[in-house]
């Protein structure tokens, strides 16, 4: 029986107390101990007051409870292990310190002396517990072995010195301070701390120190310290005075605090906040400070100063081509090498990505500056070796003095920003000083971006629509959305007057998003009108090209408006694509994915538009209007032309010439198989008004403009002999030809560009040039024309020369026979409308390459879409696939035939009896599943499998996705 559970011992019988036993029961209760009497079990007997009052419990609560239930659990094996004992040997006492239970649930401490009380039979009764509260000496204990504790594992050094004796000895340290000093305690007992400045006495915190132990107060101070070894470490001291319990301070206890690493990262953030890391230079911040102190000196010396701004011409491509590790190295060289230019009162100073400042500080004026210039070009000059490459550099260098330019620094370094970008629009690798009429170009510009930001308020912007012409049909097939600026003093601003100032100012994007609704809402309009659809390009700049959301604000554009994404056309220039050609693919991709229209814009003025043609997915090309200006004067133009119109066309891309200023162009360019023209010489950019009425007057291209057509003969008669020209001229005329002539070969030349001409009759000496010559220029300018030299005079090496070359079709001499000249000439115009019979056949075959190779392009392009289309819907199925393998509920999946297409993992486990599953008749391996006929089973039914109930639920497939078949699925059935 467990003597927990031991109903309370009935004390015996005693006998009538005399007055002895009533004052030692007396005594016993007002005894300054607690006292217990317990039986031999434990169990107890009774208490006195001073026992009852100690733990706040009445007596009442106490007798006739086993002592287990007043002690702390901990202790009950202490008492118990020595309970034998104490009952064999009476009057021995046993001495504990135990923890008693309080009613308030708190533990008391006690130290309790325990004897056994022999029995009237010489065995023991019971027991007698003197109990003494010691809780206050256990806390001043267990305080004192924490303090010791805390000290010992203190992070910080602690010292405790005598207050007492002279030199403040050290009587006691800490194992942190042992090592953050390296000392011993053999090393240090009884010195005075001093020890630990090493004879570094000129401190100001020392004599800080010596007051405060002067006046018996505490003291904070920072020290630089030495380790035992002689290291500098520096040392946060607190000292505070410790008094007895008279007031008399008796001893100082020291904290020391090793901040050397925190000292150390204050000197170099001091440094950094005026310093460059990369390069070491001085900052912005020391920068000015040196400027102003050059500056003062300058005024007190009479003499002026310097500011140069030093710009690294090609870093942006080191950046890009070599990564920024390199640029970064290419930055710290060219920084030592610009030190090695500055004199003794000169700075150098780096302040922004790829730009330096040097402070030239004594300077009498120009002619000390530019021999300093030429010393920095001559060091930038030698190669730099960057990621194993030799790189060269070049730099711009802009240059204001003080006090002429500038009388302060922000002025001064203002003016020479303004030299350097001066210096890089002139080309750069040069230096400029500053002239005040850069301020004024740049107030200039400064005043034009705040209008601009008024006008784009005020809803000065204007819309203009220049067309496009159709070359086969000469109707205008689309229009190009141009922006205006409706000056209010300045009148209507062309786009090149401010979007160069919008760009810098960050307004591009504003501007071009205005346009782009204001299209679509002409759009909006004209269908409205229930005009025929009219295309509407629009121009997008590089900066709103970046930007991800690019293709939702169009979406969100057309739909706001009512809009067809193909009545859209976005045109995008190189200059968008060569920034990051792997976002502007994506960029393109999800454009392309709306459906509208997509043209490469400035095509021919970057570096790589051969491969953009190829790469990404454009509708159309625009041949840059520099390439168009002298495409009849110049073969080159002439070449590159016939070439990118050549190469879009086998790649399926419409082209289009913009810049068409005169009849000669557009002619070159419809019989060079061109799309699209665009230029003044068909119509400037119009209001939409304009363009309304232009439509409704219907003009168009004139016929003999058109890209296949038909033209009268046309015959170019070139002597000069006016007589001779008017000869031919009545000779001709019956014959009916389209009749120019001219007196030189100059002026031959100069109506072959304006006229379409197809057989050439010239003389050999003219002034100014001979008739071989011309004929030679002709053929290589019009080579297409025939060519015939009518001359009196035979210089046999020059005629047989551009006989020889191709140049003369045939030699006709003075004086003619008329009917024989006729006979010649007609001959010249068969040969010449067999060629163009055959050039027009080429041109029709061309054509419907053309069109063949758009219609391959766009089958490419939507295979493309279905290809992502379906490698999503594969992803989709894998990922449908993998929840479904991993589903705990079983499910099969059947085809319209009702065979097994799928089984999941749960599926196999639950009929893992049944054999193979998949690719069998699911209601002959699983007749369970179907308790109707065959697979009409019911859509939800009930089966039993190996004793458990499920649920069976057929799902048809096919109701909102082109999947068929049907889906099982069997969920355990909970029996009520």
């Amino acid at each position: 029986m467990d003597l927990h559970d031991q109903p309370p011992a009935t004390p015996p019988e005693q006998p009538p107390p005399d007055s002895a036993g009533v004052q030692l029961q007396l005594a016993v209760e007002q005894a300054p101990v607690g006292i217990v009497y317990l039986d031999r079990e434990g169990m107890v007997l009774r208490v006195n007051a001073r026992l009852c009052q100690m733990l706040a419990i009445p007596p009442a609560e106490l007798q006739g409870r086993h002592y287990s239930h007043l002690l702390a659990e901990a202790d009950h094996q202490l008492v118990a292990a020595g309970q034998a004992e104490l009952l064999a040997t009476p009057g021995v006492a046993q001495k504990n310190e135990l923890r008693w239970r309080a009613g308030d649930d708190t533990l008391l401490w006690t130290h309790v002396t325990r004897y056994s009380v022999a029995g009237t039979e010489g065995g023991p009764a019971g027991q007698v517990w003197w109990v003494a509260d010691i809780s206050q000496r256990r806390q001043l204990k267990d305080m004192l072995q924490l303090s010791n504790r805390a000290l010992a594992a203190c992070s910080n050094g602690v010292l405790i010195t005598s207050a007492t004796e002279p030199d403040y000895p050290i009587m006691y340290a800490n194992p942190a301070f042992y090592a953050m000093t390296g000392y011993t305690p053999m090393d240090i007992m009884g010195r005075n701390c001093r020890l630990l400045q090493n004879g570094d006495r000129d401190q100001p915190g020392l004599a800080t120190l010596r007051h405060a132990l002067g006046q018996r107060k505490d003291a904070h101070v920072l020290l630089r310290n030495y380790r035992k070894d002689g290291t500098l470490f520096w040392n946060d001291l607190l000292i505070a005075p410790v008094p007895d319990e008279h007031g008399v301070v008796t001893h100082y206890v020291g904290i020391l605090n090793d901040i050397t690493l925190l000292k150390e990262k204050e000197e170099r953030l001091t440094w950094q906040s005026t310093h460059d890391e990369l390069t070491g230079l001085p900052n912005r911040t020391l920068f000015n400070q040196r400027l102003q102190q050059a500056m003062l000196r300058a005024g007190q010396h009479h003499h002026a100063v310097a500011l140069l701004c030093v710009g690294l011409d090609n870093f942006e491509l080191v950046n890009e081509s070599l990564g920024h590790a390199a640029g970064d190295q290419m930055l710290a060289i060219a920084a030592q090498r610009l030190q090695q230019c500055m004199g003794e009162h000169d700075t150098l100073a780096r302040l922004g990505d790829h730009e330096f400042l040097a402070i030239l500080g004594a300077v009498d004026g120009a002619g000390d500056v530019m021999p300093v210039c030429e010393h920095m070009f001559v060091v930038l000059a030698q190669p730099f070796t960057l990621a194993g490459h030799p790189v060269h550099v070049s730099a711009s260098i802009g240059i204001a003095l003080h006090p002429q330019d500038g009388a302060d620094s922000a002025t001064l370094m203002r003016y020479a920003d303004l030299a350097l970008t001066r210096a890089r629009e002139q080309g750069g690798a040069r230096y400029q000083f500053f002239a005040p009429e850069m301020n004024q170009r740049t107030m200039a510009r400064i005043g034009m971006e705040a209008a601009l930001r008024l006008a784009i308020a005020r809803d000065e912007l204007r819309l203009l629509y220049q067309p496009l012409v159709d070359l086969r049909t000469g109707a205008i097939a689309s229009v190009e959305a141009l922006v205006r600026w409706q000056h209010p003093t300045q009148g209507l601003l062309a786009a090149a007057d401010f979007i160069g100032v919008a760009e810098q100012a960050g307004l591009a994007d504003t501007i071009g998003d205005w346009v782009l609704r204001q299209a679509c809402r002409d759009l909006a309009a004209w269908h409205a009108q229930q005009l025929a659809p009219l295309p509407v390009a629009v121009n997008i700049s590089p900066r709103q090209f970046r930007d991800r959301l690019l293709a939702g604000t169009v979406a969100a554009i057309l739909n706001e408006h009512g809009v067809l994404a193909p009545a859209l056309t976005l045109e995008i220039t190189e200059a968008c694509l060569m920034q990051d050609s792997g976002a502007g693919a994506a960029s393109l991709a999800r454009l392309k994915a709306l459906g509208v229209r997509l043209t490469l814009d400035d095509f021919g003025t970057g570096y790589a538009s051969l491969s953009y043609l190829k790469r990404y997915p454009f509708d159309a090309v625009k041949i840059e209007g520099q390439f168009i200006r002298d495409i009849v004067t110049d073969s080159d133009d002439a070449a590159l032309a016939r070439t990118i119109i050549s190469m879009a066309h086998h790649l399926g891309i419409e082209v289009v010439a913009e810049g068409v200023e005169t009849e000669a162009q557009c002619d070159f360019l419809r019989r060079n198989m061109c799309d699209l023209i665009q230029g003044h010489y068909f119509a400037p950019p119009v209001t939409a008004g304009e363009l309304l009425a232009m439509r409704a007057e219907g003009r168009a291209l004139p016929p003999h403009l058109l890209r296949i057509q038909k033209q009268k003969r046309s015959l170019l008669l070139v002597d000069d002999e006016q007589n001779i020209v008017s000869a031919l001229k009545r000779l001709l005329r019956r014959d009916d030809y389209q009749i120019y002539t001219a007196n030189s070969g100059q002026e031959g030349l100069d109506v072959l560009a304006q006229h379409a001409v197809d057989v050439i009759v010239s003389d050999q000496r003219m002034p100014g040039m001979l008739g071989a010559d011309f004929l030679r220029k002709a053929k290589l300018l019009y080579p297409d024309t025939i060519r015939i030299m009518l001359s009196g005079y035979t210089e046999l090496q020059s005629v047989t020369d551009a006989v020889n070359e191709g140049a003369i079709y045939k030699f006709l001499t003075k004086p003619w026979e008329d009917e024989l000249l006729r006979g010649h000439i007609a001959q010249a115009f068969q040969i010449k409308e067999i060629a163009d019979e055959n050039t027009r056949l080429q041109l029709e075959v061309r054509t419907a390459n053309h069109e063949l190779a758009a219609a391959n392009r766009r089958m490419e392009e939507l295979l493309l879409l279905k290809q992502r289309q379906i490698s999503r819907d594969e992803v989709s199925l894998n990922v449908a696939h993998e929840v479904l393998q991993h589903l705990p509920l079983p499910v099969i999946g059947m085809d319209d035939a009702g065979m097994i297409a799928f089984v999941n993992g749960a599926a196999a486990g639950l009929f893992q009896h049944s054999g193979a599953l998949l690719g069998n008749e699911a209601s002959v391996v699983l007749p369970e599943l179907f308790p109707g006929a065959g697979a009409d089973q019911q859509p939800v039914h009930q089966i039993a499998i190996a004793g458990q109930r499920y649920d069976v639920v057929v799902y048809p497939m096919g109701e909102r996705s082109a999947s068929r078949g049907s889906l099982i699925t069997l969920s355990h059935r909970e029996e009520p």
